[in-house]
């Protein structure tokens, strides 16, 4: 009969995944592991097998939680498309500036991963471009309802528009880690907005 597992296996993913978005995949260390989540080595490895394991389940754990707040917002018909889009951009704002230190934001787990893992990491690659085309289509669906409504501009198709929105947050995101404020942020937002106007 199997021992039953002495810690809270959400508690120390959700703590190894705060980890790696402060500090990256390859910075991250055993050691460092065992610290935040408070589990020995082999707790961690009988638990998930490896660091990368361990990894991978913190960057899917991550992307499906921030991928379904962004469908959430986008999907919420009670809103023009633009209020939606705009709540979009302030929640990325506000995930930059709850996570500030040292004045600069924290980044986003998948942009960091992206250009420090999926060059030479298939399965992390694969992660991120499946997440990428669910992002991707869920800001499509929005601005295709935002061009028929007469709200947003046609002079784009969807998904190239939904393609320049994904990657506006993405630089917010890296802009905010260069110590970009608040007000530079909601500027970058605003500029992004007025391009979508008809």
């Amino acid at each position: 009969m199997a021992r039953p597992r002495l810690f809270d296996e959400e508690r120390a993913l959700d703590a190894a995944l705060r980890l790696f978005w402060l500090q990256g995949y390859e910075a991250t260390s055993t050691q460092d592991l065992c610290e935040v989540t408070g589990l020995g080595r082999s707790s961690i490895y009988n638990t998930f097998s490896s660091k990368h394991t361990l990894f991978v389940r913190s960057l899917t754990r991550y992307l499906d939680s921030m991928t379904a707040g962004q469908h959430a917002l986008l999907a919420d018909t009670e809103l023009p498309v633009p209020a939606r889009l705009r709540a979009l951009f302030t929640s990325v704002i506000d995930t930059e500036e709850s996570n500030r230190r040292d004045g600069r934001g924290i980044g986003c787990l998948g942009v960091n991963t992206s250009t420090e893992l999926s060059g030479r990491d298939p399965e992390v690659a694969e992660l991120l471009r499946r997440d990428l085309e669910i992002r991707i289509a869920s800001l499509g669906d929005a601005i295709t309802a935002g061009q028929h409504a007469g709200e947003i501009s046609r002079r784009r198709r969807p998904d190239d528009l939904a393609r320049f929105l994904n990657a506006v947050m993405a630089g917010m995101r890296v802009s905010a880690q260069n110590g970009a404020d608040r007000t530079t942020l909601e500027a970058i937002a605003a500029g992004a907005m007025d391009s979508l106007t008809p």
